[in-house]
């Protein structure tokens, strides 16, 4: 696995068949494939993104994601992030008169983008960069980032009430977060970010919720959601651990006897 971060610019590369990973950024994304193929899980519905194909992902909706290979071709992409800077500058330097009047205001998350020669020849001309031994200037990236919003504006005049929402970052309940991806390996960092909270912010919100620190509140969700599948799902106990977000059985035995007074395999 391989990403390159040039001042918003994001070049990945994939060597396994897989790669999930969990999308939740404050900023919008103009997503383009080389080759391979990225699915994106939103609200129960299932985006497909072939190479060659490009999509722009609104900013603060958290997002699944699955980064695959097709037979031999690994997955390659490219994605180039708006942070509301860029956006404000080139929004303070717009003729008016070009901005639509009334456009429609959509409620989807992710757009795919009708491939033109504008978009073809942005991404194309990122190619170089992915060996890692050549480096945009900051003043190239920029001038890619301007690009890109030019071609998004230039894909569906409904793009200009999402692309300049200039409204503060989201913030999400934090209770409905946790019990939904206790079981994922993220850092409170991570966790923080994905309910639009700094991480002072989070703690600081957890604790008007629960007693406990946010890492043992996970501890228990965790050995609860372990005891249930043991009990009344007559789960065997090394299929158990991982499902609900332990690493390593051991792990999970000391959490699990320190907290019902038994082991789980007394269950």
């Amino acid at each position: 696995m391989r990403t390159l971060n040039y001042s918003g610019i994001f070049l990945s590369c994939f060597s396994e068949y897989s790669e999930k990973c969990i999308h939740a950024t404050p900023e919008h994304v103009l997503l383009y494939l080389y080759s391979g193929e990225q699915i994106i899980e939103d609200r129960g519905e299932k985006i497909v993104i072939k190479a060659g194909e490009c999509a722009f992902i609104r900013r603060d909706h958290r997002l699944i994601m699955y980064k695959n290979s097709v037979g031999k071709d690994l997955y390659k992409g490219i994605s180039l992030t708006f942070g509301r800077s860029v956006l404000r500058e080139f929004y303070s330097k717009m003729n008016r008169s070009e901005i639509p009047k009334k456009p429609s205001v959509s409620e989807k998350n992710i757009f795919k983008l009708e491939i033109r020669p504008d978009i073809t020849s942005l991404f194309q001309s990122l190619t170089p960069y992915f060996d890692g031994h050549t480096k945009p200037t900051e003043g190239v990236a920029h001038l890619k980032l301007l690009e890109g919003i030019y071609a998004i504006l230039n894909s569906s005049e409904d793009l200009y009430p999402v692309l300049f929402d200039f409204t503060e970052p989201w913030k999400v309940d934090i209770l409905g977060f946790l019990n939904e991806n206790y079981r994922d390996d993220l850092t409170m960092e991570q966790i923080a970010s994905y309910t639009g909270r700094s991480l002072a912010t989070f703690k600081r919100d957890f604790k008007k919720i629960s007693h406990l620190t946010p890492q043992k509140w996970l501890i228990k969700k965790r050995l609860e959601a372990a005891y249930f599948k043991l009990k009344e799902e007559n789960k065997k106990v090394q299929d158990v651990y991982m499902e609900v977000g332990f690493k390593n059985p051991s792990h999970f035995s000391t959490a699990f006897k320190r907290e019902y007074g038994f082991s789980p395999s007394d269950l």
